[in-house]
């Protein structure tokens, strides 16, 4: 039973994260982004706990497809595309006033003080 509220739960997380992803890449407007966030930040919390579950039931399956080379060397050609694009992110800073700004539209947005 619990395989099959992580599998349901993965692929609704997965519908609303693509959606909500593909949607903020398309509307490039910082207002909807922001207004997006709730939902986007809940159910990528959302897809890390059903990723976890699936993967705790899965894991030998996944070992199994890293063994052929491609699937590995693939796997760890987007890691390093990661860690990449991370770094070129954290090292792109924000001016101060203009991130106080962003995060405080945030809060009022998830209707935090």
């Amino acid at each position: 039973m619990i395989r099959k509220l992580a599998a349901v739960s993965l692929f609704v997380s997965f519908l609303a994260m693509a959606s909500s992803g593909m949607m903020m890449f398309v509307i490039e407007k910082p207002s909807f982004t922001i207004q997006m966030h709730p939902v986007h930040k809940l159910f990528g919390l959302l897809m890390i706990v059903s990723v976890i579950v699936h993967l705790s039931f899965n894991y030998r399956a996944l070992l199994n497809h890293l063994r052929a080379r491609s699937a590995a060397w693939v796997g760890g050609v987007l890691i390093v595309l990661l860690v990449v694009l991370y770094g070129v992110a954290l090292n792109k800073p924000v001016a101060a006033d203009l991130a106080q700004q962003m995060d405080a539209a945030a809060a009022k947005v998830e209707g935090k003080p």
